[in-house]
Order: C-alpha cells, then sequence, then structure tokens
C-alpha cells in the first residue's frame, strides 16, 4: 500500500520531531518544517523543509514542493508555535501579536494552503496541536491559552465545513511534556517592584518544574498515529497526565469561582 505522505510543521525538535520519528518508524513518508534549514544541516531523522508559518509564500512554497513530488498530501499536522507568559498588563503589544501570528494565523494560513489539495483528492487529514492550557485561563498564560483556545474553537468549525469532502479536522492538546518549549518561550521580565513581580516569579518557577518533570512526548506521537488510522476521529483528544486532563473535567462541573481558587492555590497565589 502506497505510504502516506505526512506534513509536520515546528518538526525539528520536541514534540513535533517526536511525532515525525514515530511516523517515520511505521512507515509514513514524513516532512518536518523549520524556519531556519542551516540550523539543523546534521538532521537525518526525516526530510525537513524550510518553512515560516508567518509568511504565506515560504507555506505555498514548502507544500507545492510535497505535491511536486508525490502528487498529494494526505495529513497536516500543525505543530509549530511558540510560548509566551507575562502580566497581560506588562507583555509587548508585538509579543502578544507575535504570538497570534505564529499559533493562531500561522496553522490558518497552512490550513488555507493545503485544503485545495485536499478537496481535490477527496481526503485528507488535518491535526491541530493545541494545548490542555487552551481549554482555562492560566494567570501569566492568558495569551497562550488564548491562542490555543481561539485555534481549538476554530476546529470545530473547519470540521463541519470541510467534512463533503472527505477532509477531517482534529484537535490534540497536549499537557506539559519534557520538550524544550521554555528555552523558546518568550518570557515578559519578572520587574522588582512590580505589582505582580512576587506571583509572576512564583509562577514562572512552577512552570518550569512541571515541564522539567512533563512526560516523555512519545506519547502524543502515539495519539497521533492513532488518530490518522482512526476511520471517524473525535474532535479532540487531550494527551497528558491524569490531573491535567482531570482539570478539564473539573472545569465543566465546577462552579466558576470554585475553579478559580484551585488555580490560584495550585499557583500559590
Amino acid at each position: 500500500m502506497e505510504s502516506k505522505v505526512v506534513l509536520i510543521t515546528g518538526g525539528s525538535s520536541g514534540i513535533g520531531k517526536a511525532i515525525g520519528v514515530y511516523l517515520s518508524s511505521l512507515g509514513y513518508t514524513v516532512y518536518g518544517t523549520t524556519r531556519d534549514l542551516t540550523k539543523h544541516s546534521d538532521f537525518t531523522d526525516f526530510k525537513l523543509l524550510a518553512l515560516d508559518v508567518r509568511l504565506q509564500e515560504s507555506i505555498d512554497k514548502a507544500v507545492e514542493s510535497i505535491i511536486a513530488e508525490h502528487g498529494k498530501l494526505d495529513v497536516l499536522i500543525n505543530n509549530a508555535g511558540i510560548g509566551i507568559t507575562g502580566p497581560l498588563e506588562e507583555t509587548p503589544l508585538e509579543e502578544i501579536e507575535k504570538a497570534f501570528d505564529t499559533n493562531l494565523y500561522g496553522p490558518i494560513r497552512m490550513m488555507k494552503s493545503v485544503l485545495p489539495y485536499m478537496r481535490s483528492q477527496k481526503k485528507g487529514r488535518i491535526i491541530n496541536i493545541t494545548s490542555i492550557a487552551g481549554y482555562m485561563g492560566l494567570p501569566f498564560r492568558g495569551i497562550y491559552s488564548g491562542t490555543k483556545s481561539a485555534l481549538e474553537l476554530l476546529t470545530e468549525t473547519l470540521r463541519m465545513e470541510v467534512k463533503p469532502f472527505g477532509i477531517t479536522v482534529t484537535n490534540i492538546a497536549p499537557g506539559d511534556f519534557a520538550t524544550n518549549i521554555a528555552a523558546g518561550r518568550y518570557h515578559a521580565p519578572a520587574i522588582k517592584g512590580s505589582p505582580y513581580y512576587r506571583n509572576y516569579q512564583k509562577t514562572l518557577d512552577l512552570m518550569n518544574e512541571d515541564v522539567d518533570a512533563g512526560a516523555d512526548p512519545i506519547l502524543v506521537a502515539q495519539k497521533v498515529a492513532s488518530v490518522i488510522r482512526t476511520q471517524r476521529p473525535k474532535i479532540r483528544y487531550p494527551v497528558g497526565a491524569f490531573l491535567q486532563k482531570f482539570s478539564i473535567f473539573l472545569k465543566k462541573i465546577l462552579p466558576g469561582r470554585w475553579y478559580e481558587r484551585m488555580l490560584t492555590n495550585h499557583y500559590k497565589l
């Protein structure tokens, strides 16, 4: 049987790389992307393409090169994203815009680019890597939560719009995993003398502990493979520690103030 062709944005490290390596081991033809190929000259796990999700020309060039080589694109995995933390009041607007441009508008650009090909094939699968943080407003991570929450809802809409064309769209929402996301995250500086300093610094320390103690991203890769193989995948699949997934359920059943108190207690605010 002919191998499925998969495109993963942000495939050079972290969750994206784990997905690419795992799918390659299963026989898929995998393309990952990175903004700067020169930084990955020794990368041999799977094919890497230059692609910046903020630039439409870059996206179209990469997608067209895959279509030219294989005549199809079976699966798009929107994984590229950036982290951002900070008090809303003290986070520069340009950094907020950059986060939305990468985490929300980037996947939108990618989907708009591949959908014409998938419609002509009468089949295709789009998997958006969101976040458990997208299900709730987390202190000092409101921008990140907002970008992922918006992508979650957008997926619900697109899923209904493209269903008649044989295309399925699914969210996979990871919790904390052991990746290098903290190193690339934008941190609004914790400024001594700021009214937010004490609580923000405590939250930063706790977030970094959670990432360091995170699970192996192979769990996300395995879930991606399962979704690709599933004939009728669900709208969303949270992946993470039990308490992280359970927090989504708690938000559904607890009064808003109770849930807010639970979060503030967790972050010691």
